[in-house]
């Protein structure tokens, strides 16, 4: 049997995944694959940091950041701060296609999708809506700080015919200002695919994100012979330690990887959860913790 495998973050993830590794294990190629698993996640009301139901911004809007990386041309998509699409990460995949005009922006991505026919509506829930409400009066009474939740959705396929294609998707930080930005729309930061060796996606404070280019920054050290394991391991801990030396702080950091061998890895600052399907193993979900030797320690998901 061809390898194929699949790995995403957080356990949110977990029935996305399964039905995209339902899709490879039938041999639907890498994109159609990922956008699936990405799109589950997005309708899920549940899930307040993706997606229709995501908590809104300082306004009460729902803001969302979006990319798709398709790791056989390098061609990618993206959009930010756009507004009413159901699926952004398939606004961002239509957007992959293009050579020029390829990462669109607030108003600009909104009017594309309803241009080209995406399904759009308010993605703003009651329950956004009623957390947004406690969260204002909260901060008004009492001074208290904006919630940072981040919980990126970043999804990595690698399908029977050996190509990879990486996607992301987040409402991003809850409370933040308007207009803001975080990594997971930008190449090489928030996402990076290369089928000749493998991709990576990120989740966590996207300002620290950044400032690292780490999805890129993992690709490369798999380029250069290590593991996806041994490639996390070092560009995460080493770069939170530069940050934390030379910024003063560093936000959660937690990265994924696959290479196109099949071979995953996973490091992070915080306890992060990740599930993970390929053609030997079904889907399971999976704790990753950060230990004291700057290697990450996994366990299964209790």
């Amino acid at each position: 049997m061809n390898n194929w495998a699949v790995i995403s973050t957080w356990n949110m993830s977990y029935e996305g995944l399964k039905t995209s590794a339902d899709l490879l294990k039938k041999g639907t190629d890498a994109k159609d694959a990922v956008e699936k698993l990405i799109n589950q996640v997005e309708s899920n009301t549940e899930y307040t940091s993706v997606g229709y139901g995501g908590l809104p911004n300082e306004n009460g809007i729902v803001q969302m950041d979006a990319a798709f990386m398709d790791g056989n041309t390098l061609a990618q998509g993206s959009v930010a701060a756009i507004e009413n699409v159901k699926h952004a990460v398939s606004v961002a995949r239509k957007l992959s296609s293009n050579k020029t005009n390829s990462f669109l922006v607030g108003e600009g991505a909104t009017n594309y999708a309803m241009k080209n026919g995406f399904e759009m509506t308010n993605m703003l829930t009651a329950n956004a809506k009623k957390t947004w409400r406690q969260k204002v009066k909260e901060t008004h009474e009492h001074d208290v700080h904006p919630y940072a939740g981040h919980d990126t959705v970043g999804a990595i396929t690698l399908d029977q015919k050996g190509a990879i294609t990486v996607a992301t998707s987040t409402s991003g930080l809850f409370m933040k200002k308007n207009g803001r930005i975080g990594d997971s729309p930008l190449s090489g930061s928030g996402f990076y695919a290369d089928s000749d060796i493998g991709a990576a996606a990120a989740t966590g404070l996207g300002e620290d994100i950044m400032k690292g280019c780490l999805s890129y920054e993992i690709v490369r050290q798999m380029s250069a012979g290590k593991s996806p394991q041994e490639a996390c391991d070092s560009a995460v801990y080493s770069f939170c330690k530069k940050l934390k030396q030379r910024y003063g702080q560093v936000g959660e950091i937690s990265l994924i990887a696959l290479n196109n061998k099949g071979e995953w890895g996973v490091a992070t600052n915080v306890e992060f959860t990740f599930c993970v399907a390929d053609n030997k193993h079904e889907a399971q979900i999976f704790t990753a913790n950060p230990a004291s030797n700057n290697k990450t320690r996994i366990s299964a998901f209790n």
